[in-house]
């Protein structure tokens, strides 16, 4: 089975990537290369993040990867936390400070509608390449559920009566923002990436 290398030191998000790519590809973390360091992400898009830690991996291991950046961006809050959604709290990448953040924020306000976005950006052959995927939803007042990770207790996709973190990783793989850039990303490897 080929293996590809996700730069990103997120256990809980090679797992999902594993996941959503049901067996065409092994997905390794960085701490399996030994990759230890943060990678840097310093751009104010989530394109540019993306494109900035795999090209540092690359660049710094000589391997083919992907890595991805991702926000909840609240139409109450112009957008916000966006890409800056891992340390909206602060730089401790502290993930009930953040909710407790983005709820105290948005206390009192009528429009609860926000999105999850997800850039991937794959360095393959000396290519680069991105992969989008976006899931509208809400943010509730209260947090439900006990699965996931980050924002998911709070988020209710559209069309659901259930958190992200009320959902089991098949079902949120499915619709979620991170699950449709993966599939994007498997489509592509299949198709042209990583044929023989």
């Amino acid at each position: 089975m080929p293996s590809i290398v996700f730069a990103t030191g997120n256990s809980h998000k090679v797992k999902e990537a594993n996941a959503a790519l049901n067996g065409a590809f092994e997905i390794i973390g960085l701490r399996d290369i030994g990759c230890e360091e943060e990678l840097p992400e310093t751009h104010p898009t989530l394109e540019g993040n993306a494109l900035e830690k795999a090209r540092y991996v690359h660049q710094h291991y000589q391997v083919d990867c992907f890595s991805e950046d991702t926000g909840l961006e609240a139409e109450a809050l112009n957008g916000a936390p966006g890409v800056y959604s891992a340390r909206y709290a602060g730089p401790a990448n502290d993930a009930e400070a953040n909710m407790n953040l983005l709820l105290n924020n948005l206390k009192g306000a009528e429009n609860r509608n926000a999105r999850f976005r997800t850039v991937i950006a794959l360095l393959l052959n000396g290519q680069e390449y991105t992969f989008e995927g976006i899931v509208n939803g809400q943010i509730i007042p209260v947090k439900k559920g006990s699965g996931g990770f980050g924002y998911d207790p709070i988020f209710m996709p559209e069309g659901f009566n259930r958190t992200f973190a009320q959902m089991s990783t098949e079902e949120k793989n499915a619709i979620s923002h991170r699950g449709q850039a993966i599939a994007k990303l498997r489509a592509f490897l299949m198709n042209e990436g990583m044929r023989e």
